[in-house]
């Protein structure tokens, strides 16, 4: 069985920004020859979440991608429409500069995000987001949507 590789003995033969602009993918040689790739980003600071009941948890951007895609089920084409949501939104977060958000900041976010994109999902985030209890719920914000 091989050892296992030491990153800090190996040497950098290329180093490329992967296609976010947030990733850099480098290649690397180990002193025995056998090559890998090791991929850095840039670490974020931590930043809490205040949730409606007051609990602070730290922003989780896959349980914001589970949300979304739970919500909207199959209503985009890939799983990458997705990943920019979720992008576009951890972005506009951190761009903040603050040590805390509120949830429902992230999901205003997130519906304005979804409105530009796809009126039925934004409708079925929205029905999750604001907790719809009845058909009226869904009128209101169809009514809303249509006055835009």
């Amino acid at each position: 069985m091989a050892s296992p590789l030491n990153i800090g003995d190996s040497r950098v033969l290329e180093s490329r920004e992967v296609g976010d602009g947030k990733t850099i993918r480098r290649r690397r040689e180990a002193p025995d020859g056998r090559r890998f790739t090791t991929y850095e980003r840039i670490e974020k600071p931590n930043l809490a979440v205040i949730k409606k009941d007051g609990s602070r948890e730290l922003f989780d951007r896959d349980k914001l991608a589970g949300a979304i895609k739970q919500s909207v089920g199959k209503f985009f084409s890939s799983e990458v429409e997705v990943e920019d949501i979720v992008s576009d939104v951890e972005d506009a977060v951190y761009n903040l500069g603050e040590s805390e958000i509120f949830s429902k900041q992230i999901g205003d976010m997130v519906l304005d995000k979804l409105e530009a994109r796809n009126q039925v999902a934004y409708v079925r985030f929205a029905s999750v987001y604001h907790d719809f209890k009845t058909l009226d719920d869904f009128v209101a914000i169809l009514a809303k949507r249509q006055r835009k």
